[in-house]
Parts: C-alpha cells; structure tokens; sequence
C-alpha cells in the first residue's frame, strides 16, 4: 500500500471479543496533525442513499464509525484548521474493521480501494526525509530484521558489508556518525562491540513502531550533532487492546498493547529473544556456540487533560555471547594451485552487554499556536569482553586428488604457527540528558527551539595483547623503532614483547550544553510552492577525569533547507538543503589505538550540500495506471579536522589527533512504486567517492569508500493464489578498502574486500487477513486473528561467499603473507509464524 508522509501504523488490531459482538463493519483509528499531536473536532462522516453518519473525534484524536454493509463509501475528514480528506471506495462485510490514522495537514489525502495514494506535498517530502511503512518494516525479510535492515535497502546513500550488524554506513561516514531517535529520545548503542555476530537486537522494536523517517544528510537544525544521517523512529500510541507474536529459528518476540476505559491511559510492552547460532553456524568455523540476546521495552502513556501529555520509555536488555571455536579451513587460491588454511583453536570467549535505558517526556499544551516539551532519559550501560583464543594453523596446498583418503584436506604445508589472543575488557558508562524544547506556530511561519544538558560518565579499563609465532619464532610488532631482527636465519637476542599490546584505565566525565532554533515557512507564489528553513546549534563540550584535563570546546552549525514545487499540474519537487555540520567527540573517539583518552580532540567538521528532485508520476503498467515516485540526490561533503579511524569487522578505532581532511560525493536515486497491483516495491543505486587526506600524504580512500550501491524489494503475490506471497531482498555493493591488515601504513596497502552481494527471500502464505478482501477467511479457527501467516525465509539465496575482512597468515620460507577471507553466512533456511489478534 501506498503511505503519506508520517501516517500512522496499519497494524493497530482487531477490538477483542467485543468486536466479535459488532454486527456492522466500522472504520476507527487516531487523528494527528503534522507534528503528530491528536487533533480533537474532527467531523468523520460518510454519505450514501441511506442518509449521512457522522461521530466527533475525542480529545485523544480517538474515532469510530459504523459503516454499512458490503456497501462501497467514501469516509471523510473535515476540521476547519485543516485541508479536508478522504477514503474512497471503502467497502467492509460483516463484522469487517479497518483501522485508518490521517495526518492532518495542507493538501489532499486519498486513498481509493484501501490503496493509499497520496498527495505529496507533506512536511517529509519537503525536508528530504525518507519515510518507511511499518508494515513493510515488519514483513521484509532479512537475517537482521527490524527498522535497519530496510534502511539498509531503501536509504539513499546507505551501504553496509555485513548482514550480521545492524549498523551501516551513510555517504562515506562510519557506524558513529549516524544519529538515532525514538519519540525525540537519543538512542545509544555499546561501546565495546567488535563483531556483527555479537549484536544481537537492535534498541528499536519493529512491533512497537508508528512511523520511521530517515534523512541521508541535509537534515535541519532540530537534529543533533553528527556528520552523516538521522533515523527518526515513534512509537505509536495504543487505541485498542491487542497482541502480536512472531516466532522462528532465529528467535521471537510477543507484544502486547491496551488503553484504559476513560482513554487516559495506554501502553505497549514487549519481550524479544534472539539466537543467532542458526547463522554463524553456517560459518566456516566450527563453534561450541550459545548466543542470548533478549530484551524487554515498553512504553505507558497518560493524558489526563487536553493540556498535559505525558510519557515513559523504559528498555532492559541482556546480551551474552558465549563462543568457543574448535575447527576452521578455508579453500583459496586458483583452481591449478590451490591453497588450504586449518585452523585448530583452543579457548573461548564470553562476552556480556547489559543495559538499562528510560525517558520520560511531558508536554504541555500553553495555547493552540505554543507547546512546550521536557524530556529526561538516562542511559547506563555494563559491559565486559573476556577471552583467550589460542589458533593453531598450518598453510598448505589442497589435495586435489579424488578417492585420495585426504581429498579436499590440507597437505604439503608450507608454514605452521600459532596466534594467542587475550582481552579483559570493562566498561560501566552512565549517560543522562534534560531537555527543553519549544513550538510556536504563526500563521505560516513556524519556530522551533531547544536546549540540552548531557553528562557522559565512563569507567573503562582495557588490558588487550596478541601473541604470535611462526616456526618456533615470536614475531615482533611492525614498529619502526625496534631493531632488524633476520629470524629465522639468525637468532634474536632482543626483549620479548607481544605483537600487539594495548592497556589503559580511563575514568573520564564528559559535560556538554547544546541548543538549537529553527524558523520553517511555506507559501505559495504564483503558481509555485516554496518552503524555507533556516536555523543553527550551538554545541559547548569539556572532557576531565583522573588524569585529564581537557579545554571547553564550542562550534556553532548553521544549516539551512529551501524547497519549490513550480507547477501545481505537474508533481515534482526541487530541493537545496546544507550547512556546517559538526560532530564533537562521544568517548569511543577520544580513545586511540593504545586506548589513551585526548580531551582535546577537536569537533569533526562537514560542509554538506544537497540537490535533490522529488518526480511523482502515473505509469502504464499493463492495462492500469499505477503510481510510482523517482527520488534522486547529489551530494557534495568537504570534511575537515577528521579523526581517522581503521575498520574491522563493526570495530572502530581512532587516531584522536585530527589530523586529517576529507572529502565525499555521489549521486543517489530510487524509484518506489506498485510494480505489481497493491504492493510497492522499490530499486535504488548509488555511486560515491570518499577520500582523506591524513597529515598531508595526499588523498587515498576512506575506510568505508564503498563506490557502487544497488538494493531492491520486491512484493508479489500468485495471482490465482493471492494468499501465497512473496518478497525478494537484493543488494550489491562494491568492496571496501578493508583487504590489508590493520597495522598496514595505508598509504602502502590499499586492497579492498571482494563485492557484497547477497538477495534473502521469504515466502509466506496469509491464512487469515481482515484488511485484504483477497485473502480474509471466513473459517471459525481463523475468526480471533486479524493476522495470520505462515513464512519460509531463505536467507543467502544464492549462498554468496562474502567476507567481512581477512586473516593474514605468514610464509616463513617465501615471506610471503596471504590474506585468507574471513566469510560470512551462507545459505540459511528459516520458518516464521507471525499472529494478530
């Protein structure tokens, strides 16, 4: 279905038993305006030859209406602030519901058949974000579903090399440039992951989910300070009581939902389990492994006036990773030369990421044009990461022979060693924010501003040291002080000395004042519609602690956004939209590679520009008309005073001394519609270039200058079988430059990853669907369900072999050194039951 820009979820479920109890079909859901308040006094009405029924909404934006029976309509909703609106061709059966939640604002909202089909000129469209249906998020398939698994797909400039992280990279910015809300909460993520395995669930539950907008880059003022995206996530709030579960080999979640009688207060709380044994056990390593990743998150709502809103937002989750290797072999080489690593491993690794996060947000109403908002939230984070790995290997050839005894094992081998990894890693940060934040509106100007206080308080010891030997021989770090050392021709006499060895205790406190103002304005001029936007943040910021004593820092960020429509007949959109954007440094940039903290690390700054064209059309698609949108983007990033980092795995670690500069551009495009009646689909591509510049060596590629992107969703159904149904997820991105080792001078080595590409499919079929005629049953089983499907999810379709990044094993006899890959998942096979009431 087609969505307008911040509608609400079309997953509010069925009434309970007391549905079963209506004799007629109803249409009910909640009102919002643009800035998703409720709006109470609207006229819901629908007019046929029996005569007009109207209701009123409450001051919750709450409605319902009775509707007549197998009799197409059209529903209206009228209030005098704002445009009027419709459905059309609405038709229910007995006992039929449908739950509808309009944005209320400037132009006209239709929906014909229960297809939505929007006019386009919402607030999103006009600031260049994104916005994502929460029944698409819910029903895509992916090995990491939720809210960043479809950004990955739909987002323009979005890449990513891993499917088992939840994180991803946005025009050349890495994994912490990338700003995270839900309900205008920042969201935080763990400081110490290293691997995409050890993620477990994302902080966003998909079944909790209103809206979802997402902005490349561009984004106004009233987003925080951070070069690269915003994904901005609410929450709905509940109308009816509900449930939903999920349940498949890789976990399940339950979700329930309710609002008190007098409509004052509402909640959705829900659990989540995840298991990730199914995927890495496709890997090449041979595990003893037992992931638990489980969380519990809610949200309770209370109106007790038309003035007062309040809300909580609290989330616990528990992540344990728990990894024992024993066995690995990776072919590699040519066909006439094959070439074997085994890997025999001794140890294990236990890692644990506990955290506790909860926000409370009230607003008040002062008049019909001024609200005010507070928000306070705290989050606290316990984290640990324990492990000694002992891999024995041995680099060979491959036996090639078939109906030898040792086909496809490693023979002849030509080097042998032995690696000893060890950390003892301890993190406890607490990070609490106050917020105020103001709205005036003023006929068709509209001022927004903000002011906030953070305290980061961090605990963090690290004690991480890598021992390795080859033949008999610990071999030294590649430092350039040491001494030349001819092993193992002639004897070192030297210190022994680990090849990597990194250790530090750091109690650190960080306290940040920010604000921000914004002033928004559209009309219209001639036959143009234009909107503006300009504002600033202003960002103060001082690192102590034991030990350290850094400076206040300050920068000051003016972004600016203008937006014309110059034909009414014609719906296609230009936008220019830029600014300074700054990024003072969280902890995890403060931190170099030997784990020291520099408080005087300065704000990474991005001059961003953006020009966009936003094209929605009608195209012939066989013998209908069917809407389609064509979005496409160039972007331009001059990035000064970078902290240069190295990548491996989801791993990031800085240089903490800014000395670098930088640059990305690119071209983004994306073209959603019904490529098949009742369903949208969507293609994007993209191409971007990033480089840096580090103490003025000259420009070489960034860590993440992943040059091409291709992503595309597809939904079908069999036409004779409308039940059975099918959606195809496919991406392809160029590789990364993250084929050297990690000590490597960039400089000298910059090979890159192999191209990722990887499509996961999902075939489900709907026993029971009350919103689609097609499929609604009328069996007595299937009566208490809204939803009910039953789904086949093949992750890694045609069993890609990609990596993540390589282990570098040495020749003592050549000195050559090979980089074996470290691959991902293969093909994975997954059963999903998914249930409404």
């Amino acid at each position: 279905m087609k969505k307008i820009n911040k509608l609400l979820t079309l997953l509010i479920i069925l009434l309970g038993t007391t549905a079963f109890a209506q004799k007629k079909p109803i249409i009910f859901g909640v009102i919002i305006d643009e800035h998703n308040k409720p709006v109470e006094g609207v006229n819901v009405y629908y007019a046929d030859i029996e005569g007009t029924k109207r209701t009123v909404t409450n001051k919750s934006g709450f409605y319902q209406l009775e509707l007549p029976v197998n009799r197409k309509v059209i529903v209206w909703f009228e209030h005098i602030s704002f445009a009027l609106s419709r459905i059309e061709n609405l038709e229910l059966g007995w006992n039929g519901t449908f739950q509808f939640n309009p944005v209320m604002m400037s132009g006209t909202t239709e929906i014909t058949g229960v297809v939505i089909d929007v006019k386009k000129n919402g607030r999103g469209r006009v600031e260049g974000l994104t916005n994502v249906s929460p029944e698409v998020i819910i029903k895509m398939v992916g090995p990491n579903p939720g809210v960043e698994n479809i950004i990955k797909n739909i987002g323009l400039g979005v890449t990513f090399n891993n499917e088992l992280s939840t994180q991803y990279n946005v025009r050349g910015g890495n994994y912490d440039e990338n700003l995270v809300y839900v309900n205008d909460v920042e969201i935080y993520r763990p400081f110490l992951i290293r691997s995409g395995q050890q993620e477990g669930l994302s902080f966003t539950n998909s079944n909790m989910v209103e809206s979802v907008d997402f902005s490349s880059g561009g984004f106004q003022s009233r987003f925080g300070d951070k070069l690269s995206s915003v994904l901005d996530i609410k929450y709905r709030r509940p109308t009816r009581y509900a449930a939903a579960l999920e349940a498949s080999f890789l976990g399940g979640s339950l979700t329930l939902e309710g609002v008190s009688k007098n409509d004052k207060w509402s909640a959705i709380v829900g659990a989540r389990y995840r298991d990730n044994s199914l995927l890495v056990n496709s890997q090449e390593t041979e595990t003893n492994f037992k992931p638990t990743f489980a969380d519990i998150q809610a949200i309770v709502n209370f109106k007790p006036n038309a003035k007062w809103d309040f809300s909580f937002i609290g989330n616990i989750s528990q992540n344990r990773y728990h990894y024992q290797p024993l066995y690995r072999q990776t072919n590699f080489g040519t066909v006439d030369d094959p070439i074997a690593l085994q890997i025999f491993y001794d140890g294990q690794e236990k890692d644990e990421y506990q955290t506790y996060f909860g926000a409370l947000t009230s607003e008040y109403k002062v008049s019909d044009n001024f609200r005010l908002k507070l928000i306070g939230s705290a989050y606290h984070t316990q984290e640990q990461e324990y492990f000694d790995i002992l891999a024995a290997y041995a680099l060979g050839n491959v036996d090639t022979n078939i109906g030898s005894d040792t086909y496809g094992a490693c023979t002849d081998c030509v080097t042998v060693g032995e690696q000893l990894n060890h950390a003892r890693n301890d993190l406890d940060a607490l990070i609490v924010n106050a917020e105020l934040k103001g709205y005036h509106s003023l006929k068709k100007h509209f001022i927004e501003w903000g002011a906030k206080y953070t305290r980061e308080d961090i605990r963090d010891r690290i004690v991480e040291w890598e021992v390795i030997d080859s033949a008999g021989f610990s071999i030294r770090p590649p430092v350039v002080d040491f001494v030349r050392n001819d092993q193992p021709y002639a004897p070192y006499t030297g210190p022994l000395v680990p090849y990597q060895n990194t250790r530090a205790t750091n109690f650190a406190q960080i306290n940040r004042l920010s604000g921000y103002a914004q002033w928004s304005y559209k009309d219209s001029i001639g036959d143009s519609e234009v909107f503006m936007n300009a504002g600033a943040r202003v960002h103060q910021w001082q690192v102590t602690g034991d030990n350290i004593d850094g400076k206040s820092q300050v920068v000051i960020s003016p972004r600016a956004q203008f937006a014309i429509k110059p034909n009414r007949n014609r719906d296609m959109l230009y936008r220019l939209s830029g600014g300074f954007y700054y990024q003072p440094p969280f902890y995890r940039e403060l931190r170099d590679s030997l784990g020291m903290v520099r408080p005087n690390v300065k704000a990474q700054r991005s001059i961003h520009v953006v020009l966009a064209n936003d094209y929605s059309f009608k195209l012939k698609v066989g013998d209908t008309l069917r809407p389609f949108r064509l979005v496409t983007e160039a972007y331009y990033k001059k990035i000064d005073d970078v902290n240069a980092y190295t990548l491996e795995n989801v791993r990031i670690r800085y240089r903490a001394n800014n000395d670098a500069v930088a640059y990305a551009y690119g071209l983004d495009m994306r073209l959603n519609g019904e490529f098949v009646p009742g369903t949208e689909s969507w293609i994007s591509v993209g191409y971007m270039r990033t480089e840096e510049n580090i103490n003025n060596r000259g420009y070489i590629a960034r860590p993440t200058d992943q040059r091409l992107k291709f992503g595309l969703l597809f939904q079908d159904y069999v036409p004779n079988i409308p039940s059975l149904k099918m959606y195809l997820n496919l991406v392809y991105n160029t590789g990364l430059p993250g084929g050297s080792p990690s000590y490597a001078d960039p400089y000298l080595y910059q090979s890159r990853l192999n191209d990722y590409r990887r499509a996961d499919a999902g075939f489900s079929y709907v026993l029971q669907d009350v919103t689609d005629k097609r499929v609604k049953s009328s069996k007595a089983w299937l009566k208490p369900f809204r939803e009910l499907t039953l789904g086949l999810e093949i992750f890694n379709l045609f069993n890609n072999q990609n990596a993540i990044t390589n282990t570098w094993v040495r020749d003592v006899y050549s000195k050559n050194q090979y980089g074996i890959p470290n691959y991902l998942t293969s093909r994975v096979f997954s059963l999903k039951l998914s249930a409404r009431i």
